[in-house]
């Protein structure tokens, strides 16, 4: 294929998600494959070639990550440099800048000198090109964590950037919609009539809960499952009432729903009380709208609901094909890096 054109990428420590914009700064495709990072940076060459694969060879990259946390590198900034040497001899020729927070998108050369800015950096990519909408409250809920930021005066409003300072302040919420451990989000629930003690077993994730709820988008759970059998109905139900110490019956895949049921519910109540934490501050108005991005965003709208709240997609402003604009939402990171270096740094 022909080389040219810009591609925004999320390196994520399970996925890498990208997005594909041509010199004139449309989006014209996204999409995402798996990518664990704790297996080796083998898989991240992997996912790059298959992008590349698909794409072509791009004259521009512009990279945010959050896969430096992988317990493959000794801490964030070895996994921050690692990552950028890796991105540098997959794509040689290409012009690579990396996203570091409110420094916006530095050269390669660069990183190693603030690789505290680009660790983690990718939700607030996320939040500068929604708060290009007005002002509101961007929660993304991903497949692993959820973020929760202010939006106000054209950027986030945040009371915390490291992925530690946001663990404190609410903004960051380790809940997911696929790779959250079941055990992540009860010790107990209500299962025969009685209040009985989850497993502390990676028997079952979130995905097989939402999956029983319906909630779960097309595509999204790429990894393998807990026990390593298929992705359907019938084996999440076993996986989920494993975790409570039974096995699938006649009546178990019933059982299972109402498990999944209250186990979808208590984890938006854990989402809910991190947005109540961090509209306790006062920085927001308690009428804020919500602004939702992520796989989980239907979490969101329902949260929008619950609340009185208005609520608009991450993407609702942005001049998107609609056959791109579930994906947009769902890849938030990878369009709005892209977005930045197209539209707010040609030079990059």
């Amino acid at each position: 294929m022909e080389r040219g054109g810009l591609i925004g990428l999320d390196i994520g420590g399970a996925h890498l998600k990208a997005a594909r914009f041509d010199e004139a700064g449309t989006l014209r495709d996204l999409d995402q494959w798996p990518c664990p990072l704790w297996q080796g940076l083998d898989r991240l060459e992997t996912a790059i070639a298959t992008a590349l694969n698909r794409w072509g060879r791009p004259r521009r990259v512009a990279a945010t990550m959050t896969g430096e946390l992988a317990d493959l590198f000794d801490d964030r900034a070895d996994g921050v440099r690692h990552i950028a040497a890796t991105l540098r001899t997959a794509l040689p020729g290409t012009t690579l800048a990396f996203f570091a927070g409110p420094r916006g998108l530095v050269p390669e050369e660069a990183v190693a000198d603030c690789a505290d800015a680009v660790a983690s950096a990718n939700w607030y990519a996320t939040a500068l090109v929604a708060a290009e909408a007005g002002d509101g409250i961007l929660v993304d809920v991903g497949s692993t964590t959820t973020d929760i930021v202010p939006l106000g005066d054209g950027g986030p409003r945040h009371a915390g950037y490291s992925d530690a300072e946001r663990l404190e302040s609410g903004e960051l919420v380790y809940t997911g919609i696929v790779r959250t451990p079941v055990m992540a989000v009860a010790r107990a629930v209500p299962h025969a009539g009685g209040w009985r003690t989850l497993m502390a077993e990676l028997f079952a994730t979130m995905a097989d809960v939402h999956r029983l709820t319906g909630t779960l988008p097309d595509g999204v759970d790429q990894h393998p499952t807990a026990d390593g059998r298929d992705h359907g109905e019938i084996a999440s139900a076993r996986r989920l009432l494993r975790m409570v110490g039974d096995d699938l019956g006649s009546d178990g895949l019933a059982a299972a729903r109402r498990l999944a049921r209250h186990l979808a519910e208590r984890q938006l109540r854990q989402i809910e009380d991190a947005l109540d934490q961090v509209l306790s501050r006062g920085t927001a108005a308690d009428a804020a709208a919500l602004v939702g991005a992520g796989v989980g965003r239907g979490l969101v709208r329902r949260l929008a609901e619950r609340r009185d709240l208005p609520y608009h997609d991450f993407e609702a402003h942005l001049p998107i094909a609609p056959d791109l604009r579930e994906r947009v939402g769902w890849f938030a990171p990878a369009v709005s890096v892209g977005w930045l270096a197209a539209h707010r740094d040609p030079r990059t």
